[in-house]
């Protein structure tokens, strides 16, 4: 199995995981929690097909996809007694997420020879917009409208990505190198409170 398509799966696993305790916070049903997974799972890839216009979107195709969701979510449902602090979890989750689906969406870019910095935005909107869908279904904020350094990892490990290509470092290594930074960089972010600057100042 090519690297390309073991990340995939590895992401989907990340992200299925990570909708099913954010639907949990929120206590919603079996149905509702898989619903979310899934839209979390495949909502940005789902994006990224209709930009490029392949439609039928792959899922429709490939059911590996929502059986992966399936079985994810079934996993993370079966931990809900034993695990405390589902946020936590869902921070963990979403951003071995966010590595492993920003070098997906690159890698489709690559695929198609557009340039870097549309590489770049695929990456970003695969890897995040299934959780700006996560978010609004649950009536939060996407963190991608937040202060949290969140897209900003993806557009990060991006240039990475591309700095470290164009040394001619083999493909493999690159991928491992940009999903890390990227997983490493969002956790540490927000242990450490890393934050964009705001616009709006609270009123006192």
């Amino acid at each position: 199995m090519e690297s390309l398509k073991v990340i995939e799966i590895v992401g989907t696993v990340a992200f299925s995981i990570a909708g099913t305790f954010a639907a949990m916070e929120k206590k919603l049903d079996v149905f509702g929690t898989f619903i979310i997974a899934f839209i979390t799972a495949l909502g940005g890839g789902t994006l990224r097909d209709m930009l490029l216009g392949e439609v039928p979107v792959r899922w429709l195709f490939e059911f590996s996809s929502g059986f992966i969701v399936l079985l994810s979510t079934i996993i993370g449902l079966l931990f809900k007694t034993v695990i405390k602090n589902y946020h936590n979890v869902l921070l963990l989750f979403d951003s071995i997420g966010l590595g492993f689906f920003t070098v997906v969406g690159i890698q489709v870019g690559i695929g198609l020879d557009l340039h870097p910095i549309a590489c770049i935005a695929l990456g970003t909107i695969t890897a995040c917009f299934g959780g700006v869908i996560r978010d609004i279904s649950l009536s939060n904020i996407p963190l991608i409208f937040q202060k949290e350094i969140y897209a900003t990892t993806c557009i990060f490990g991006g240039a990475i990505f591309f700095l470290l290509q164009s040394m001619d470092i083999p493909k493999m290594p690159v991928e491992i190198i940009c999903l890390v930074f990227i997983v490493l960089f969002r956790l540490l972010s927000v242990k450490f409170h890393w934050q964009l600057p705001v616009i709006w100042k609270p009123v006192k």
